[in-house]
């Protein structure tokens, strides 16, 4: 994939309007999606698709990456949960922004990014660590709808992968005045992207549209 390809991308999806924040504009610019994609994929990494990644799942369209950071209102600083870190470059992108490489790292944020299979969880962090990131992002192997109460509470947490409902222990180790993002519904690719945000005790859940994501397995998801 060359780095004209990777441009043409970015500029069609800031005309479509889904790329719109000069901070998450500049995290596409300087994260492309091919040092994170599997060998045989990585002629498509400028294609806007998911792209299998091994073991079942993918790694996102960069449409829908850049839809969930621009829901996310990411800023410098912010401590940040993912949960299904795939190949490490959704986390990467995240990442580029609460961490950007141009500031200082005492104002630097944090992602840690959980993935169930252990695989993937591996191929994440190699990912991460030879794009430069394995400062700034931390790969859990474990059920990611349990959360990481190591660190709570986070600033912004993301799911990558959609479940029945919103997970209970995600929205417990979400800070006051944070954000969920979440993918909800059946598991057969036709779910809600759904923001919550939580206020005063408070959860307001907006409906962000249709989206299409991998089911989410655990304990507070989908069962195995």
């Amino acid at each position: 994939m060359s780095q004209q390809k990777w441009e043409e991308l970015i500029q069609r999806l800031v005309k479509g309007g889904i790329l719109r924040s000069p901070n998450v504009i500049r995290a596409l610019r300087q994260v492309p999606r091919e040092p994170f994609l599997p060998e045989n994929v990585k002629a498509s990494a400028a294609s806007d698709c998911p792209l299998p990644i091994g073991s079942g799942q993918t790694a996102s369209a960069p449409h829908m990456v850049s839809i969930m950071d621009e829901a996310l209102e990411l800023e410098v600083g912010h401590k940040v949960l993912e949960v299904g870190a795939g190949s490490g470059w959704h986390a990467a992108t995240i990442a580029e922004i609460v961490a950007p490489s141009d500031a200082p790292k005492e104002e630097w944020g944090h992602v840690y990014t959980i993935e169930r299979i252990a695989e993937l969880a591996a191929f994440a962090k190699e990912n991460l660590n030879k794009a430069g990131y394995g400062d700034r992002v931390t790969v859990i192997h474990q059920d990611g709808t349990l959360g990481y109460p190591e660190e709570t509470p986070y600033d912004r947490i993301l799911v990558a992968a959609a479940g029945p409902e919103v997970p209970k222990p995600l929205v417990e180790q979400l800070e006051n005045g944070g954000i969920l993002l979440v993918p909800v519904g059946g598991a057969q690719f036709y779910q809600t992207l759904v923001r919550v945000r939580k206020k005063d005790g408070k959860i307001v859940e907006e409906n962000l549209g249709g989206v299409a994501f991998v089911p989410l397995i655990g304990k507070h998801g989908f069962e195995p």
